[in-house]
C-alpha cells in the first residue's frame, strides 16, 4: 500500500500580497508620471545646454534685466527775472541765479536683448552682442547743495518763490540735454560696452571656452 508524503498531508499554503502594497501601487504610479511631466517641462523651458554660449549669455541679462552703466554728475546754472507791479506800474523787478548740481544715469535695457541679438562664431570662439540704445534717467536735482545769487530791491515771498520754480524747470531742460552730449554719450558707451563684455565672459569661460573674445556694438554702429 502506498503511503503518502508528509508534506502531502498538510493544508496547501499560498502566499498572498500585502493589501497596503495592492493600494499602493496605483500612486506610485501617479507619482512616477507627475515626476516625468515636471522634469519635461523644465526640459523644455528652464533648461539650457551646458556650452551654449547664447543661452548662457541669455540667462545672464535675464537675472540684471536693467544694467546702469555709466553715472553722470555736473553743474547747470539757471537764471530768471521777475517783475511786480503796484497800480499797474513794474517797480519791483528782482532777478535769481541757480548753480545746481545735477545727477543723469545711463542704462541698458537688457530685456530687449534677444537672441536675435546674438551671435556665436564657434570657430573663432567670438561672442558679438549688438545692444539697444542707451536710456537716460530724469535728471537728478540736488537744490539742497545749489548755489542761489538775487538781485533786486526788495524781492518778495511770492516772486522767490516763482524765481525758484522757473530756474528748477530750466536746470532739468538744461541737464536733460547736456546729458545727450556727444562726448558723455560716447564715455557711456564705452563704459557699458566694457560692463557688458566683463559679464558675459565669466559665463564663456565656465562653459570651457578659454579663448573667447566678446565684442559688443551699439545698435546702429
Amino acid at each position: 500500500m502506498k503511503t503518502k508524503r508528509r508534506e502531502d498531508l498538510g493544508p496547501e499554503v499560498r502566499r498572498e500580497r500585502p493589501l497596503a502594497l495592492v493600494q499602493a501601487v496605483p500612486w506610485l504610479i501617479v507619482i512616477v508620471l507627475l515626476a516625468l511631466a515636471a522634469w519635461l517641462g523644465w526640459r523644455a523651458f528652464v533648461y539650457q545646454e551646458e556650452g551654449d554660449p547664447v543661452g548662457s549669455a541669455m540667462l545672464a541679462f535675464e537675472k540684471q534685466n536693467s544694467l546702469t552703466v555709466f553715472s553722470s554728475r555736473f553743474e547747470v546754472i539757471a537764471e530768471s527775472e521777475d517783475t511786480r507791479g503796484v497800480l499797474g506800474v513794474p517797480v519791483l523787478r528782482s532777478r535769481q541765479a541757480m548753480i545746481i548740481p545735477a545727477t543723469v544715469e545711463y542704462r541698458v535695457d537688457l530685456s530687449q536683448v534677444g537672441r536675435e541679438r546674438i551671435d556665436w562664431n564657434a570657430e573663432t570662439q567670438q561672442l558679438t552682442v549688438r545692444l539697444p540704445q542707451l536710456q537716460t534717467t530724469r535728471p537728478n536735482l540736488d537744490e539742497a547743495q545749489a548755489r542761489v545769487f538775487q538781485d533786486g530791491v526788495f524781492i518778495t515771498r511770492d516772486a522767490s518763490r516763482d524765481l525758484s520754480q522757473n530756474n528748477s524747470r530750466q536746470a532739468e531742460r538744461k541737464a536733460s540735454a547736456f546729458a545727450k552730449n556727444p562726448e558723455v554719450l560716447a564715455l557711456a558707451r564705452t563704459a557699458a560696452k566694457e560692463a557688458v563684455r566683463q559679464n558675459l565672459a565669466i559665463p564663456l569661460q565656465i562653459a570651457g571656452y578659454d579663448r573667447a573674445t566678446v565684442q559688443v556694438t551699439f545698435e546702429g554702429e
